[in-house]
C-alpha cells in the first residue's frame, strides 16, 4: 500500500459542465501541465494501444488511456511511462451544491522520497487551480 494525498479544488461551474471538460482528453493539455503539454489520439505504429492517447510530458513521450465518459464524475486516467511503468490517477468530479468539488488522489510510489511527494502535490495543486480558472472562464 502506498502513502496518499488527496487534492482538491471548488470550481463555480455546474457538475455536468465540468464532469463534460474532464471527459475530453483534449482539454486536458490546457490545465494538466504535469501530465502533458500536447495530446494525440494513437495511430498505428506509434507505440500505443488503440485505446490510449500520446502527451509530450515532462518525462518524454507517454501513453494516456482515460476514463470512458461517463454520468457519475469519473475522470480517471491511467499514465504509461515511457519504461513501461503504468500510473494510475483517480480523478472525480462531485456535485457540491450549485458548483463542483474535483479531486484528486496522488499516490506516493516506490522510490519517490518525501520531498518528491510534496513537490508533486503542489504541482498537482497548481494544475487544479489552472482547471478551475479554465472552466470557470468558459
Amino acid at each position: 500500500m502506498h502513502p496518499v494525498r488527496t487534492l482538491s479544488i471548488n470550481i463555480e461551474r455546474h457538475f455536468d459542465d465540468v464532469a463534460a471538460f474532464l471527459a475530453e482528453p483534449l482539454n486536458y493539455p490546457t490545465w494538466a501541465t504535469g501530465l502533458s503539454t500536447s495530446l494525440a489520439p494513437s495511430t498505428q505504429g506509434s507505440g500505443a494501444a488503440p485505446d490510449e492517447w500520446i502527451g509530450d510530458a515532462p518525462q518524454g513521450n507517454v501513453f494516456i488511456r482515460f476514463s470512458p465518459p461517463n454520468t457519475f464524475g469519473i475522470a480517471d486516467h491511467w499514465v504509461r511511462l515511457p519504461d513501461d511503468t503504468v500510473i494510475y490517477v483517480p480523478l472525480r468530479v462531485v456535485r457540491n451544491g450549485a458548483g463542483t468539488t474535483v479531486s484528486l488522489t496522488l499516490f506516493q510510489l516506490p522510490g519517490m522520497d518525501d520531498a518528491q511527494f510534496e513537490a508533486d502535490a503542489e504541482w498537482v495543486q497548481r494544475d487544479l487551480v489552472k482547471l478551475k480558472t479554465v472552466v470557470e472562464a468558459e
